[in-house]
């Protein structure tokens, strides 16, 4: 037997686990700058006028204590006199984030399309096709963030801020049309980290080193540079929310699955600007509590609207016998599921079972009676783009057996 060829998924599970864990790890030190420095520019208070800050052109400072000592940052209108033998730049935080999680994308997504990318009952597409339609999807996705950012709009907040809303939520039905509902997603996702980290790579530390530069060559810098940045930055402080949401949201099929879908994701990256918005006011002094309202009842009033409701009855009457009933799942689940729920999958890609979750006995297809219920019927994210095509009929079976006991019919 061909190792590799055993051991394949396996290995591409431990490449899953490692990056994954790097991911976070990495987003954690990225976001977390970005947040504190977005804090620190709303908290700092300028000197007073004619002190000795006000004179070396300290444009706003605080004190602060923690972990058993004092600081003093302080901020510089644009730049200090002279620049410090030691300078520390916040980017590789937002690399690194950006590196984990595109080789992510390419282990989960890319490397097995077919099972994790392509639904069939949306568009049948080829693994190479699905594939160039993400990787475009980022590329799109930062030139047009970035031409807007560089026309009329960008001068704008707010006006700039709908429209790439409206770009986004557009883009999510876009690729709703195309892949899979989590694949879509996850591409929204990627979009928007790839716009952060390019704001990064192109914008923000370009135009540091050029001020860098003029103060090396005994030039004033030009404050456009900083100006600049600040409005990237700013533009990265609120999209972290509405990413975060959708690095988890592949746990919860209530969301990608339903299906007006690129509309449940409008309403969660709306809810979460909302409540960055309010803690950036915050840390002005300006406490808006109908930001975070707003923001909860958005996402209260989406709970009830996508809640599952009672399936209906489709297909052949199901056989008042318990055993028998059973034995009608169990044959589903078997041609549906088993190929991947089982102890030793056998489908493509999957070296184990995902979530955990082996139905390839009476007994655990009885303990997990809930969640088959919940996936295949109430909100049909299983099986995962419908490879084994479960029938309608199929899962008015699974629902009439669950909501009778879900019993197997033995004593």
């Amino acid at each position: 037997m061909d190792v590799f060829g055993y051991l394949g998924p396996y290995v591409l599970e431990w490449f899953n686990l490692l990056l994954r864990w790097l991911h976070i790890i990495t987003g954690i030190a990225w976001i977390g700058a970005s947040f504190y420095f977005v804090w620190l520019d709303n908290t700092i208070r300028p000197p007073a006028p004619g002190s000795e800050l006000a004179r070396k052109g300290v444009a706003g400072e605080l004190w602060a204590v923690h972990g058993g000592g004092f600081y003093n940052p302080q901020k510089y209108l644009v730049a200090p006199s002279a620049l410090p033998q030691e300078l520390h730049w916040f980017k590789w935080e937002a690399y690194s984030t950006w590196i984990s999680g595109f080789a992510l994308l390419v282990i989960v997504y890319y490397l097995n399309a077919q099972a994790m990318m392509v639904d069939r009952s949306v568009a049948d597409l080829g693994s190479g096709q699905a594939v160039g339609i993400g990787l475009a999807s980022l590329v799109l996705g930062w030139l047009v963030y970035d031409l807007l950012c560089r026309s009329p709009l960008g001068k704008h907040d707010l006006a700039f801020g709908l429209t790439i809303f409206a770009f986004l939520v557009a883009s999510s039905y876009v690729l709703g049309t195309l892949l899979s509902g989590r694949a879509a997603y996850l591409h929204v996702g990627a979009m928007i980290g790839t716009m952060m980290v390019a704001n990064v790579a192109m914008l923000i530390i370009p135009g540091q080193r050029k001020m860098v530069k003029a103060l090396t060559s005994g030039q004033q810098p030009d404050p456009i540079h900083g100006i600049k940045a600040k409005q990237r930055s700013v533009h990265n402080n609120y999209f972290t929310l509405p990413v975060l949401f959708i690095m988890i949201s592949n746990h919860y099929a209530m969301t990608y699955g339903h299906e007006h879908a690129w509309a449940v994701l409008g309403v969660i990256m709306a809810a979460g600007v909302l409540i960055r918005h309010f803690f950036n006011l915050r840390h002005r002094g300006r406490i808006e509590w109908k930001y975070p309202a707003a923001g909860v009842a958005l996402l209260l009033g989406l709970a009830v609207a996508i809640a599952p409701r009672a399936p209906l009855q489709a297909g052949a009457p199901a056989p008042a016998d318990a055993a028998a009933r059973f034995a009608e799942v169990r044959t589903i689940i078997d041609q549906r599921c088993v190929s991947c729920h089982a102890q030793q999958p056998t489908q493509p890609g999957f070296a184990t079972a995902p979530a955990g979750v082996m139905l390839d006995t009476p007994e655990l297809v009885s303990r997990n009676a809930l969640r088959i219920y919940q996936q295949t019927v109430q909100v049909k994210a299983m099986p995962l783009a419908n490879l084994t095509n479960m029938t309608e009929a199929e899962r008015a079976q699974i629902g009439a057996w669950f909501e009778a006991g879900a019993t197997t019919g033995q004593p």
